[in-house]
């Protein structure tokens, strides 16, 4: 019986969860959905065969030498590594402002940069990768970057059915790794058959609607349970995290857990941004948990939404009972969304964190103040009850008077002013029904 043969890491420990690991032989193909998620799991992969002291070969069609320098960053200082420069006489044209970069001697990195002069030709570009790695003994890692950018230089699909259908088999027998790179949406359903017949892996990247996801498509002698279904992700330089990462691994879900608050608040994702300073496209990656908020954005975060910041990092899972009955002494002064800081007195009476239809609040409105907007950015129905004194609330054009013991109930439309022409300060009892 052949043995079997050794694993190789993907330098992500979930990914080699999902796949069971890396055989030697692999050929890898990433389908990537947006052109742009790729590159987090193939540099783990590189720092991971550094790692290990195993050479690696990357064959660039896409970047120029300095490009792809400045992405690879420190990992380009491996003598381990080996870059086949397919752009410079390809996508390039030999264009002097890339020639530059070899009249001027490489800078200060220790890998082997290899320029291929005849990158258009596919059988020259397949000589060049297996001279480069004949020069290694063992296995040796591979990353084509990529399968879309060959087509572009090369023209036409059929050159990359026969330079990949050829190179697999190849590859698999000299005892290498290969991850593939292509853009799913720029090739054919014909062509993505073919490869996928070939690969011994096949993993597709997609986003929607801001949360990136990972699914895999094929993965050869596994029995797995993983296959086709979709695993939600999210990367922050090196790091790849999933949402169904353990929570003993120190990180919790912020992103959802401020999504929660915010929707409980009422506000909108642009309202929310407004009140923190940042933009909504911020706000929208804090919660897809693309990124994590700065501490100070994350202060006002919780200010704005009405919650302390420890509650934010608490699981629901961990709180004890609710409690039935609030302390006068637990009563949280907060900040209204449309009122100017100070002007307004106005405390929460029930602790945010739990999950009611209804959250209520205590304002106070000082004498011979005027407002020039209501209290909250709430979606749902109110409710506010005078406890003492007179106002005046403006709905359209018309002022209307409310005093002690009277209801205001609002639906569909908002208050666009409130005073209080009096002397005395007035207080309402005001619920923000869910």
């Amino acid at each position: 019986m052949k043995p079997e043969k050794p694993r190789v890491v993907t330098g992500i420990d979930h990914l080699d969860q999902l796949i069971d690991g890396l055989y030697i032989g692999d050929n890898v193909v990433w389908y990537d959905d947006a052109g742009s998620l790729a590159p987090v799991f193939y540099l783990n992969f590189i720092l991971a065969s550094q790692a290990n002291s195993k050479p690696l070969i990357y064959v660039c069609f896409d970047r120029s030498p300095k490009n792809l320098l400045d992405k690879l960053g420190s990992l380009a200082k491996s003598h381990h590594l080996t870059i086949l420069d397919c752009f410079t006489y390809g996508k390039g044209s030999g264009s002097e402002v890339f020639l530059k970069f070899y009249d001027e001697g490489l800078p200060d990195q220790t890998c082997q940069i290899i320029c291929i002069e005849d990158p258009h030709n596919d059988h020259h570009v397949m000589e060049a990768v297996y001279n480069a790695h004949a020069q290694f003994e063992g296995d040796v890692r591979f990353i084509f970057e990529s399968l879309t950018g060959m087509q572009e230089l090369w023209g036409g699909e059929d050159h990359i059915i026969n330079f990949y259908s050829h190179s697999c088999p190849r590859l698999y027998e000299l005892n290498t790794v290969a991850y593939w790179i292509i853009e799913k949406r720029a090739h054919s359903q014909r062509l993505r058959a073919r490869i996928n017949q070939v690969a011994q892996v096949a993993i597709d990247l997609s986003v929607k609607r801001g949360k990136t996801s990972l699914t895999v498509l094929k993965a050869e002698k596994r029995d797995l349970e993983t296959l086709n279904k979709p695993y939600q992700y999210w990367s922050k330089g090196l790091e790849v995290m999933f949402d169904s990462d353990p929570r003993t691994s120190g990180r919790i879900d912020l992103g959802n857990r401020l999504k929660e608050f915010r929707i409980r608040r009422g506000l909108s994702q642009t309202e929310l941004a407004k009140l923190v300073g940042v933009t909504p496209s911020t706000i929208s990656q804090i919660e897809s948990c693309l990124i994590y908020p700065s501490l100070p954005a994350l202060l006002k975060m919780a200010e704005a939404l009405n919650v302390e910041v420890g509650n934010i990092f608490n699981d629901p899972l961990d709180r004890p009972t609710h409690p039935i009955i609030f302390r006068s002494s637990d009563t949280r002064q907060v900040k209204l969304a449309n009122i100017p800081k100070d002007i307004v007195i106005a405390k929460s009476l029930m602790t945010s964190e739990r999950v009611a239809r209804s959250e209520p609040f205590l304002i106070e409105i000082p004498g011979k103040t005027n407002l020039s907007g209501h209290f909250f950015n709430h979606k749902g129905d109110e409710f506010g009850y005078v406890l003492k004194g007179e106002l005046q609330v403006r709905k359209g054009t018309e002022f209307q008077k409310v005093t002690t013991g009277d209801v205001v109930y609002l639906t569909t439309e908002m208050p666009v002013q409130w005073k209080n022409t009096k002397s005395k300060s007035a207080q309402i009892i005001w619920l923000l029904i869910k």
